[in-house]
């Protein structure tokens, strides 16, 4: 079956092993073109993250390695990590959302999301050029 996942960075289209309810499972590399994450001997890692998969409970296992290949569900994954989730089965889209934490974190962080805008002769200028060094930003409109 074929799914459609918005994530935060984008959206991607994966041929998932199936969906039971809002629940989503893929195969391991589904699951790393997905989402980035693969299956290891101490969890489910993305990069350094690793997350150790907790035993599975009633309907909210988040690796079932009972058929000839691990399946992992990143609906179950996503809600693991603090991650909103919204689903759509009947037409096979699932909406993972960024951790409320993540995003708070960034708030606190003070530091500014990146974004590029042209001087005054067009030429493009993007904040992260300028990282590191102290900045003055001005705005105005004329409404």
């Amino acid at each position: 079956m074929r799914a459609t996942v918005l994530l935060p960075g984008g959206s991607v289209v994966v041929e998932a092993i199936g969906a039971e309810g809002e629940d989503l499972w893929l195969d391991p590399p589904a699951l790393a073109r997905c989402a980035g994450w693969e299956i290891k001997p101490e969890g489910l890692c993305r990069g350094a993250l690793c997350v150790p998969v907790p035993p599975g409970q009633a309907g909210q296992a988040l690796v079932d390695a009972g058929g000839a290949e691990p399946r992992v569900n990143l609906t179950a994954l996503a809600r693991h990590m603090g991650q909103p989730v919204a689903a759509s089965p009947e037409h096979a889209v699932w909406s993972i959302g960024e951790a409320a934490k993540d995003a708070a974190d960034r708030l606190l962080s003070l530091e500014a999301p990146d974004f590029t805008l042209p001087d005054m002769d067009g030429k493009p200028y993007s904040l992260s050029s300028f990282r590191g060094r102290k900045v003055f930003l001005l705005a105005w409109a004329s409404w």
